[in-house]
């Protein structure tokens, strides 16, 4: 048998209009009723618990409990009982026994009870497997087994985004963040005990769910933290790249592990579940030999009015280059000055600025494109589009 937690009893209110037939009838006797709540008949929950009915659900991360009771039906006297419990999933068969040890003996109309539990690890389904043993009086051995078959559901559905952020290289570390959006795939509602992202040893983590009120932290979801069936909530977290696990350059390279989401949820009466995702991974972005970046750039210009840029560039490779620039206009932007310069040699892991010119010919958000970079050595050319955008606005309409 199942042991679950009780459930509030839902009684389903009769009533009717006082000019009808029965009157106040209807209304008199749910307020007799003890089951309903006073001042609030009409309800159909109860003030009352009623025992389960049924096996229920069992979600994911919940922990199964279940009582084991072996009862001597017969007029004789059992030797060297033993009660034996396994739990068999689809990948592994558990043992949940609480002891290995066989009993003496047991006596006709008494009773062999045992309690286990076991947190739910796995979804799918589940075999419980319970083997009885035991020695007659006549010295004969005995065996029997009994299954009990149920179904472990998924409770929540949890995505995952990464966004880079990128910093000045000459810094130590480029900031992630993390997105995780939970959604209560459940037919109740959840109150979320926790939600914390766990780190891997390369990270460290900040939360980004609470905001500073009079000096206090409060949570962005507010006070109650329910989330309702099907209802989804996202949680922001910033990892930074520990000092010592950062490449000369400042980024971590290759795929990394960021770390997994602990998530313990309490439902109805206070049935306790807890969740923890696989080793969340993600690919840091490759900027190849050369690494291009804006230092500075104005978010607003006047139409067909020059405005300064200022670029970064590193080179990430283990060779030295020697970089010309070439700019390359487009139909809306217009580089100012003289294309086919030379840049000079850049060593590895060494970065240089550059002050460039740009004028627009075209209003709106227009992206800034058409610069090329050529390694003289390896005759090697690395293009850079839509590096970034700015708003264009005709000198009248700024003014006014």
């Amino acid at each position: 048998m199942r042991l679950t937690k009780p459930t509030l009893f839902t009684n389903i209110p009769v009533t009717c209009e006082e000019r009808d037939l029965p009157g106040n009838l209807f209304n008199q006797l749910m307020k007799d009723d003890p089951s309903t709540v006073k001042g609030a008949e009409t309800l159909m929950l109860g003030e009352m618990l009623t025992l389960p009915q049924n096996f229920g659900n069992i979600f994911l991360g919940e922990t199964f409990s279940s009582y084991i009771s072996v009862h001597n039906d017969s007029n004789q006297v059992v030797k060297d009982i033993l009660v034996k419990a396994d739990l068999q999933t689809s990948s592994q068969r558990l043992n949940l026994s609480a002891s290995s040890a066989a009993v003496a003996e047991l006596k006709p109309d008494c009773c062999i009870d045992d309690v286990i539990h076991h947190e739910v690890k796995e979804i799918g389904t589940h075999i419980l497997v319970c083997a009885v043993s035991y020695t007659t009086q006549t010295g004969e051995k005995m065996y029997f087994r009994k299954f009990f078959k149920f179904q472990v559901l998924k409770p929540l559905d949890v995505k995952t985004k990464f966004y880079n952020a990128e910093s000045d290289l000459s810094s130590v570390t480029d900031e992630v963040f993390l997105e995780a959006q939970i959604q209560n795939i459940t037919t109740s509602p959840m109150f979320m005990e926790k939600v914390s992202l766990e780190p891997s040893m390369m990270y460290n983590v900040a939360e980004l769910n609470t905001v500073d009120t009079a000096g206090e932290s409060e949570s962005t979801f507010g006070a109650r933290t329910y989330l309702q069936p099907m209802d989804t909530r996202q949680y922001l977290y910033c990892l930074k790249p520990k000092q010592e696990f950062a490449e000369k350059a400042g980024v971590i390279k290759g795929v990394t592990v960021i770390g997994k989401l602990d998530i313990v949820w309490k439902t109805n009466l206070g049935e306790r579940g807890r969740l923890q995702t696989s080793q969340l991974q993600r690919m840091a972005p490759g900027y190849g030999d050369v690494r291009l970046s804006l230092e500075t750039i104005p978010d607003t210009v006047n139409l067909e009015e020059p405005f300064d840029i200022t670029c970064k560039i590193t080179n990430c490779s283990e060779r030295t280059m020697d970089l010309v620039l070439e700019m390359c206009n487009t139909n809306s932007i217009h580089w100012c000055g003289v294309s086919g310069r030379q840049l000079g040699k850049l060593h590895p892991s060494s970065s240089l600025h550059l002050a460039l010119t740009l004028l627009s010919s075209v209003q709106g958000l227009q992206s800034v494109s058409g610069l090329r970079l050529t390694d003289t050595f390896l005759k090697r050319t690395y293009e850079y589009d839509d590096i970034a955008q700015v708003c264009v606005v005709s000198s009248e309409n700024k003014q006014s």
